[in-house]
């Protein structure tokens, strides 16, 4: 299951560019994978309290001093790819869906990753 999860949001975004070809039946898939996914890391305390010791990870301190800012873009994150499986009957909306997605990631990772 987890290979499938590394692959979904790649083999997407290579369908929504047009490096690969759009296939409705592999595209919803794909897309419920990274919805069924999307709040796991919450629901099993990825970013709870004591995580936030070690060095191997990059997350920014502001994960845990802005805890309720952290959580309303993760929020943002699950929303946008709850959407998808929706979206991916058609390539336009999977093309806007996977859009939206992307700035979500991008959106929690400029704010809360350290560089």
């Amino acid at each position: 299951f987890l290979a499938t999860a590394n692959q979904s949001w790649p083999l997407l975004s290579a369908m929504a560019k047009g490096d690969a070809p759009f296939n409705k039946d592999v595209a919803a898939r794909h897309a419920e994978v990274i919805a069924t996914l999307s709040d796991l890391p919450l629901l099993a305390g990825a970013y709870g309290p004591g995580t936030d010791t070690g060095a191997s990870h990059k997350r920014d301190p502001k994960v845990w001093s802005e805890p309720q800012m952290f959580k309303a873009a993760y929020d943002k994150f699950t929303t946008a790819a709850k959407a998808l499986p929706a979206a991916a009957g058609d390539l336009k909306t999977l093309q806007v869906a996977l859009g939206e997605l992307g700035k979500t990631c991008k959106g929690c990772h400029d704010d809360y990753r350290m560089k």
